[in-house]
Formats: structure tokens, C-alpha cells, sequence
């Protein structure tokens, strides 16, 4: 049986959680730290969400975010992965992917984090 299709309406938070492979590490020193950070910031004004907190643990991470457009989260994550897994292959010698591939949700679990009344 396919997934529901998840809705990502602009304008409503979400929190979002990336997972390191196998949840293995995925920082290994304060400097991918700070070039995550640094990478998180480009990312989310390029694509359009106001990020509002974020959580990084050594083998995922937890954002609090608030996108414009119904794709800017999803871009978002796509490209902030790519670069942060291409600057971790360099610097450590390394190839192949460094998040968890989940086959129900893709690679980043989206959940809404409205409030009810």
C-alpha cells in the first residue's frame, strides 16, 4: 500500500528530523558542527523557511522550521544534505551517503507541529 501523500502547507511549522545512516554519527568535530550551522543559514534563506530552532546531536538532527512555498522544506533539506555530505567525503576520506534512508518517508521525517484549539 503507496504512503498519503504528506501536506506541507506554507506558512505551518514543521519539525524535521534527519537521522546519520544506520544512526551512526554524522559530526565527528566542532568544525562540521559550525560548517552545518553555517550551511543550515544559506540554505534556509535561499529556499524560502524561517528557521526557528534547531537541535544537533551527534547522530541526527532536529529543526524547527516554517516554510513560504510547499517545496521550500523539502529543497531545503536536498540541498543542505548534498552539501554537508559532500564537505564530510572530503574531509574524512570517505564516500557514499551519510543519512538514513527511510523507504516510507524518504530522508527526512517531516511532522506537523501545529497546535490545536
Amino acid at each position: 500500500m503507496p504512503r498519503r501523500a504528506r501536506v506541507l502547507i506554507p506558512g505551518v511549522p514543521l519539525h524535521l528530523i534527519h537521522r546519520g545512516k544506520n544512526r551512526s554519527a554524522c559530526f565527528f568535530g566542532d568544525h562540521d558542527y559550525r560548517f552545518f550551522l553555517e550551511q543550515l543559514g544559506e540554505q534556509a534563506v535561499a529556499h524560502g523557511c524561517a528557521l526557528h530552532a534547531y537541535c544537533l546531536m551527534t547522530n541526527h538532527v532536529h529543526l524547527l522550521l516554517t516554510p513560504e512555498r510547499a517545496d521550500s522544506a523539502g529543497k531545503m533539506m536536498k540541498a543542505l544534505g548534498e552539501r554537508y555530505v559532500q564537505y564530510v567525503n572530503r574531509s574524512y576520506q570517505r564516500s557514499g551517503t551519510l543519512w538514513e534512508e527511510n523507504r516510507n518517508r524518504g530522508q527526512t521525517t517531516f511532522s506537523s507541529t501545529r497546535s490545536t484549539i
